[in-house]
């Protein structure tokens, strides 16, 4: 084979399909000669023997920061002649050679799927709404590569005494080695954290340009072959068929999943009948552009690409798809890779010299094309360095590309194992190499003090408000309400509605875009940002709202809250609590959402209070009448978030339907803990709050002396159903106290605030736990009080 064809042959015709179909056809297996007896056994022993290899492989390089990708390919190899197919019996009897022809049908549907979901979680948008940087980093991330590699395959080719086949490969190589394709680079990001960090967005938009250059050029090379090799009748009409089958996707299946989707209210599931016909018509798509030479795999991401992502129609899709596509079709990939992988067959030094030194050539191309952009607008080495890294993994796809090529015989055995080798060696170096340059947390470190005991009167204050669903917005509008939102002192709020990632590959975070006109059937996002419309009308002039949705995986969706806080320099985070009170006054709990708290405390770049609410709330903000009045009560220990929470209620003394009652809690011994200047601290911030409370009818002090935990326990007790509103910090310094507390309850909202949200104070009681800002530039002593000095950046 020449080397002007091998260059077509990642984008012309089918690859296993064909291979399997005509070795069916000619020989009539399918399922062997008894496929009860026989070949379904077989094929379970085999699937059987992939999950634990894999799965042994996966838990052993786990800690190593590997992706599940290499301990797949690794456990696939396991099989295969490298290990124990070296053992002829073994490969014999459980790979006998007749069965492989139904492991590579199985494949090829496995890929099939596996594509169409990857388009239909795809939204091309993305690469034209991330600016002018996404576009020169595809840009050079493909082109920089691809022209150092060729212009060293010209240099063998001209000085260099290579075999015949070794020049047909090495354009493949460069090909394979410039792409950087989208599903590969989105999972790696999912499994390493970091999908919607930085550079995580970045990677996913420039992938997207980047596999946009390679089709560009892969057609350029297909039209040029095909007008070169076939008579100019054969041309017109491949070509023409094609064009046909591109509007049948644009103007027939497109149509079809909008109507589908117009058919599917929000909250209701899509019916089931939406689902087949969507797969009917894509078989019938695949079909087609097989039968007109089109690679079925490329038009199974055509008609995924057709599908707009996310709920309903998308999401539906890879909720019934994904599962089985993932655990039980793909995996047959891995194993038929590995069946075809020998390392034993490696003997030219020459050929895999030349090999590794073009995918060296176009590995550093890559980070130098990712790299030039980057510091030209000055983003540290570091984040840019690791971008480029990200740029070169290579996944699933490439994997099927490779065992294309060798059912089309352009590799032969050598040439195949050297290549799934360095596939598996550069993603098992990049990922633990990744995870240690990059950590998106470190960027979440503000520059100055951003709490509410450090903030300016007449300043604007700043906060952030996230949600999950309606049944928080209640709670946050009636203690937005309370904190006194004036003229003098507005409010800059935030509402971020966190949603998460089901039916699209990658991560969003985005302003929200109200409509035109407003919809019979408004989406869970349009009602909960059109409640805090509400708020904004109502204290026009005092509060401005900004809308946000964050689509994101739970695992890194404190991402999206951290770098939104730092980006809008927010002074206070409001998160709801991770556990729901429902009718009966039972709670249900999230454990995901226990994780986004427990991260977002640790890592906020300002203060955070978590807001308990327990339902049954009354409708306090828009209230504002005598009879609508909101009880606050602050318990005061001491320490740093109990200062911060002692802030925060100073804010609210000037509301005039507020009532404010502070429990300040001291002993005789020193049963409280702190350190003396904290104490001091705590001193002077009660003087300057009773002070500013002076003759105000509305704040009421109580000291509470105690000896023991039994007297704090009362104190709550005692504010059953008195109270709307319950503040407290949450870390206190170790005291006999705290550590008699611990007994009784401990967790993520500290001593006293777990104690406050397991007991019965009250149905409609919403309760505070306040964290004073743990992360700033700078910081030596916890205690600090003063402002850092601005440092330009």
């Amino acid at each position: 084979m020449d080397v002007e064809t091998s260059e077509n042959t990642l984008f012309e015709g089918s690859f296993i399909c064909h291979s399997a179909f005509n070795q069916i056809n000619s020989k009539g297996i399918w399922f062997g000669d008894d496929p009860l007896a026989y070949s379904l056994p077989l094929f379970l022993l085999q699937f059987f023997l992939m999950f634990i290899f894999t799965r042994f492989i996966y838990l052993i390089l786990r800690p190593l920061g590997q992706s599940s990708f290499v301990s797949q390919i690794l456990g696939g190899m396991t099989l295969g002649p490298s290990i124990l197919g070296h053992n002829t019996t073994f490969i014999e009897k459980v790979f006998p050679p007749k069965e492989r022809h139904v492991l590579d049908t199985i494949a090829f549907f496995g890929i099939m799927l596996s594509t169409f979901l990857t388009g239909v979680k795809i939204d091309p948008t993305i690469a034209f709404t991330s600016g002018k940087r996404t576009f020169a980093i595809g840009l050079l991330a493909y082109f920089v590569p691809y022209t150092f590699a060729t212009t060293v395959v010209y240099i063998l080719n001209r000085f260099a005494s290579l075999d015949n086949d070794v020049f047909t490969v090495l354009p493949i190589v460069v090909e394979l080695q410039c792409i950087a394709t989208f599903p590969v680079i989105t999972r790696f990001l999912a499994e390493l954290h970091i999908l919607n960090s930085e550079i995580g967005r970045l990677a996913t938009s420039s992938s997207l340009v980047c596999d946009a250059c390679f089709i560009l050029i892969m057609t350029i090379k297909f039209v040029a072959n095909l007008s070169f090799t076939k008579s100019i009748g054969v041309s017109i009409g491949s070509l023409l068929s094609t064009v046909l089958l591109l509007l049948f996707i644009i103007f027939v299946v497109h149509p079809t999943a909008i109507w589908a989707i117009q058919q599917s209210p929000e909250g209701k599931p899509v019916q089931e009948a939406y689902i087949y016909g969507i797969l009917i018509i894509l078989v019938f798509s695949a079909f087609i552009g097989e039968v007109i030479g089109v690679n079925g795999i490329i038009v199974s991401f055509l008609v995924g690409l057709a599908i707009p992502e996310g709920p309903p129609l998308g999401a539906a899709l890879v909720d019934k798809l994904e599962c089985f596509v993932s655990m039980v079709l793909i995996p047959i990939l891995f194993v038929i890779v590995g069946l075809r992988t020998d390392v034993f067959v490696i003997q030219t030094i020459k050929t895999l010299a030349a090999i590794q030194l073009i995918i060296f050539i176009a590995f550093f191309g890559k980070i130098l094309g990712v790299l030039l952009p980057l510091l030209f607008l000055r983003i540290p080495f570091r984040d840019a360095f690791s971008l480029g890294l990200i740029m070169n993994c290579k996944g699933t796809l490439e994997l099927a590309m490779l065992i294309a090529l060798k059912f089309k015989n352009v590799l032969d055995d050598e040439c195949f194992t050297i290549l799934v080798l360095t596939l598996v060696l550069v993603t098992g170096i990049i990922s633990p190499l990744v995870k240690v340059l990059y950590d998106p947390s470190k960027r979440f470190i503000a520059y100055k003090r951003r709490t509410i005991m450090h903030h300016k009167n007449g300043e604007q204050f700043r906060l952030l408000a996230c949600i999950h669903n309606q049944d928080n917005v209640l709670a946050i509008l009636n203690l937005l309400a309370s904190s006194n939102p004036t003229e003098a002192c507005p409010f800059d709020l935030v509402v971020l509605h966190l949603i998460k990632l089901v039916g699209r590959a990658s991560s969003l975070l985005v302003a929200h875009m109200p409509r035109k006109k407003l919809s019979e059937h408004p989406t869970q996002s349009e009602k909960i940002f059109n409640s805090f419309n509400k708020f904004e009308d109502a204290y026009k002039g005092k509060v401005t709202l900004h809308c946000y949705k964050g689509i994101s995986p739970y695992a890194t969706m404190h991402n999206d809250v951290c770098y939104l806080a730092l980006e809008k320099r927010t002074t206070f985070i409001i998160i709801p609590f991770h556990k729901q009170w429902v009718i009966g006054g039972r709670s249900e709990s999230s454990f995901a959402f226990k994780q986004l708290n427990k991260n977002v405390l640790e890592k906020a770049p300002c203060s955070v209070g978590v807001l308990i609410n327990r339902g049954n709330q009354k409708t306090f903000w828009c209230g504002h009448t005598k009879e609508s009045i909101y009880h606050v009560a602050v318990l005061f220990f001491g320490g740093a978030d109990d200062r911060e929470t002692l802030s925060y209620a100073r804010r609210m003394l000037d509301q005039p339907y507020v009532h404010i009652t502070l429990f300040h809690f001291s002993s005789s011994t020193d049963i409280i803990g702190g350190s003396e200047r904290s104490k001091m601290l705590d001193t002077q911030i009660l003087s300057e709050f009773r002070l500013k409370a002076f003759r105000n009818e509305r704040v009421y002090f109580k000291d509470e002396i105690i000896v023991n935990e039994r007297d704090v326990l009362s104190v709550i007790e005692y504010m059953e159903n008195c109270y709307d509103l319950v503040m407290v910090g949450r870390r206190h310094a170790d005291s006999k106290l705290m550590t008699e507390l611990r007994k009784w309850k401990n967790g993520e909202l500290g001593v006293v605030g777990e104690i406050l949200a397991s007991l019965n104070i009250g149905a409609h009681t919403s309760i505070l736990v306040v964290q004073q800002q743990t992360r700033f530039w700078g910081s030596r002593d916890p205690e600090e009080s003063t402002h850092l000095r601005k440092v330009d950046i």
